[in-house]
């Protein structure tokens, strides 16, 4: 299937809020493999369906190794639709995050430490984990798309957002997504 364009920080879709998936059939499929490509062909570690066009709620997430992400944690690849997340730990951590929509800019976005999310995979059976650190961030900022929030409105400092080579001229520091 095709890599599909992802739409940038500025496109009205990125901001609407994602209808929920009602039809588990080809179309569905369809869409998963692009966004399975997509994201591969991208180096990414998360995809929301909103990101190349599509208004549904899914999200694809997942990393082993990556070259953009040289020190995170492995995250299972996971195909989430229609997901829920509770939080689990109050306590907040502040990292730096990057996105596909956003190319060439990272921020520090503060995220819940430990969450619980639901949904379903790809065949609809039914998806319950719970998750922290790295892997807890990959899903609340890949489930933010589908309410149509990018990461930059949950930046508390603007001091702390900017393009990636100007921020860390060295290129000490990855970030997320």
């Amino acid at each position: 299937m095709p890599v599909r364009p992802v739409l940038r920080m500025g496109d009205a879709r990125l901001l609407r809020r994602a209808e929920p998936v009602g039809n588990f059939g080809d179309d569905l499929r369809a869409l998963l493999e692009d966004m399975r490509d997509t994201m591969q062909a991208l180096n990414g570690v998360g995809l929301a369906a909103p990101q190349i066009g599509a208004n549904l709620r899914v999200v694809i997430f997942g990393v082993q190794k990556n070259p953009r992400y040289p020190d995170a944690e492995s995250v299972p690849e996971t195909v989430l639709i229609n997901p829920v997340i509770t939080v689990l730990e109050e306590v907040i951590d502040d990292e730096w995050e990057g996105c596909l929509s956003l190319p060439g800019l990272r921020g520090l976005v503060p995220r819940f430490r430990g969450i619980r999310y639901q949904g379903c995979d790809e065949h609809g059976a039914l998806i319950d984990r719970a998750a922290s650190g790295f892997h807890a961030r990959v899903v609340q900022h890949e489930c933010d798309h589908l309410d149509g929030i990018l990461y930059p409105m949950r930046v508390v400092d603007m001091r702390r957002f900017g393009f990636q080579d100007v921020l860390f001229p060295s290129g000490e520091h990855t970030a997320s997504e």
